[in-house]
């Protein structure tokens, strides 16, 4: 359940992001859901791999060629999904910015909290 409330919250983040930027084309919500299960499949799959064969790469570039992997799985998606178009490796770079930092603040009222603890 817990991976189908982040594809829906990632969702409606794509929306988003592709209104803010020119050069990202979303035609519909159902396109922004299959965008955000098929980015959802090739992070868990594809990314934890690139980043290990690139782990000299992203140590000599203090870690910022993690944003040009996060670019090339956007492009993949833009690749494998109908509709989604991203011009160039430069929107896709801004998009997965964008999409990270509305995603984070679309998910934090459906966080789950810690429990809290009283002292007796």
């Amino acid at each position: 359940m817990n991976f189908f409330l982040k594809v829906l919250v990632s969702s409606f983040a794509v929306i988003i992001a592709s209104y803010l930027l020119p050069g990202v084309h979303v035609p519909n919500f159902v396109t922004a859901l299959l965008v955000a299960f098929v980015l959802g499949v090739l992070n868990m799959l594809l990314k934890p791999v690139l980043v290990v064969l690139t782990i000299p790469v992203t140590i000599l570039s203090l870690g910022l060629f993690l944003l040009v992997i996060n670019a090339f799985i956007v492009q993949l998606t833009a690749y494998f999904v109908g509709g989604f178009v991203v011009d160039s490796f430069w929107w896709a770079l801004l998009f997965s910015i964008i999409l990270s930092v509305v995603t984070y603040f679309l998910e934090i009222p459906v966080k789950p909290r810690p429990p809290r603890h009283r002292d007796y």
